[in-house]
């Protein structure tokens, strides 16, 4: 069974950093794809940022040039880098870990708030 266990949310302020990790066990994900979402409250959950197991990078247009995933194929883990967060950046992050076959397992959520 897939289990996605996340790390590093928390509370920082404007212009501040938080590293998200992600540790992924049950499966062999070398043709999984991985990446992070999140979801504020009263909103959809939408992408932030995703690797395929092509190594392509997708990231949602706002956090380009301030987020950078990374995977670890030996490791079976995804970390998000979030630079210069703002307070739009307030959010639960989900770690994501997608099949061949575009089935979606989730993490339970890390909580990230970005304020004075």
């Amino acid at each position: 069974q897939v289990q996605l266990v996340e790390s590093g949310g928390g509370l920082v302020q404007p212009g501040g950093s938080l590293r998200l990790s992600c540790a992924a066990s049950g499966s062999s994900f070398y043709f999984y794809g991985m990446g992070w979402y999140r979801q504020a409250p009263g909103k959809q959950r939408e992408l932030v940022a995703f690797v395929a197991d092509t190594g392509i990078i997708t990231y949602e247009h706002s956090v380009k040039g301030r987020f950078t995933i990374s995977r670890d194929n030996a490791k079976n883990t995804v970390t998000l880098q979030m630079n210069s967060l703002n307070p739009e950046s307030t959010s639960v992050y989900y770690c994501n870990v997608r099949t061949p076959a575009d089935y979606d397992y989730w993490g339970q959520g890390t909580q990230v708030t970005v304020s004075s």
